[in-house]
């Protein structure tokens, strides 16, 4: 696809590339059994829901500074966020602006980690029925990294490297040797964070009618992976695990929500405005409607976890400890693909939009 890269993606600190040494084994399946009638159907799914990014209207004018001028995004952010310093009108933009570009951004830095963990597990996984799925995905997951990184550098015009955190994360799930971590920390943590993301970014931009049709797609694509992930491991942690396996699958988990937790503090973006650092993160941090932003990226992986026999009390711990564990009663991937705000967020929301009204 022909596209102009108005700006290109910066470079994080390893350069244009990076090499991760991994030793995993490859699997063949000469069994051919295809037993798994839940994972071939969603295999199905995913092949008839296919789509082109040539079917994405790219004409359509991208001006986010304009849009968030016709919403008075300075009123919004100032009543909801309570900032330390007031937003005028122009700070309020450019802060929306470079916040949009850094959370597109780690979508695109994500989906490319998906691309080559997805690869991995048809290496890896030992049946064919997920090999089948996993193939698919890895079509998934290239026709997203090419969308966003389109979108990022012909539309935007503003993108930022990949978070550290995320880098970090990423490492551990391509050089981890067993297949199911991979899946765990792909499908699960980082797809099942992702989806959540792009339900806020739906929510946050309804005006802008190309990433509406960007996230639409992707988040269809992306409920069928992390239902991949769910169905793929639910009998080996439940059934399958010895003890001491189980403890190192729990550590996993909550050294990744660790780390998908500072991610979203969006630190890059305080230090690349000029903004103190140390007034602004413990601002995302402790703000009620930060707070229920951040726990929002996690309304599906806790669910997820709790159906895969890993919310243990270890992870129930840790997972308090974070203020995320109120989703563990929510509905998981497989009853339920789509991703629901949670309800404070949607009456601060509501609130503010009758406030509005009124004064209108």
């Amino acid at each position: 696809m022909d596209y102009t890269q108005r700006n290109p993606v910066p470079l994080p600190k390893v350069g244009a590339t990076q090499s991760i040494r991994s030793t995993i084994d490859t699997v063949f399946d000469w069994k051919y059994a295809l037993e798994k009638q839940k994972l071939l159907a969603l295999y199905e799914k995913g092949k008839s829901q296919g789509w082109n990014a040539t079917d994405l209207d790219w004409s359509v004018e991208v001006d986010v500074a304009k849009m968030a001028r016709e919403a008075q995004i300075d009123v919004f952010m100032n009543s909801l966020m309570d900032p330390p310093q007031k937003f005028t009108l122009d700070s309020a933009i450019e802060f929306r602006l470079h916040m949009n570009a850094f959370m597109l951004s780690q979508f695109l830095h994500g989906e490319q980690g998906a691309l080559v963990a997805t690869a991995k597990i048809v290496q890896t996984v030992p049946w064919e029925e997920a090999k089948f799925y996993a193939a698919n995905q890895v079509a998934d997951e290239a026709r997203h990294v090419e969308v966003y990184h389109r979108y990022l550098t012909e539309k935007l015009g503003l993108s930022y490297e990949a978070h550290p955190s995320l880098v970090a994360l990423l490492e551990d799930i391509v050089s981890d040797s067993r297949w199911d971590v991979t899946y765990l920390g792909m499908q699960i943590m980082v797809e099942g964070l992702a989806l959540a993301a792009f339900g806020m970014m739906r929510l946050v931009m309804q005006s802008e009618p190309l990433i509406q049709d960007i996230t639409s797609r992707i988040m269809l694509d992306e409920s069928r992976h992390v239902a991949f992930g769910v169905m793929s491991l639910q009998d080996l942690y439940t059934k399958e695990l010895s003890a001491t396996e189980l403890r190192e699958r729990e550590d996993f988990v909550i050294s990744s929500a660790e780390l998908l937790k500072e991610r979203l503090l969006m630190s890059p973006v305080f230090e690349r405005l000029g903004w103190d650092t140390s007034i602004w993160v413990p601002w995302m941090t402790n703000t009620p409607f930060q707070k229920g932003f951040r726990q929002m990226m996690f309304s599906k992986i806790v669910p997820n976890l709790k159906r895969l026999g890993l919310l243990t009390p270890r992870v129930r711990e840790a997972f308090a400890t974070m203020d995320i564990l109120r989703f563990e009663h929510e509905k998981d991937s497989i009853e339920e693909p789509e991703v629901k705000p949670p309800e404070e967020l949607v009456q601060m929301l509501m609130s503010y939009m009758a406030g509005r009204a009124e004064a209108e």
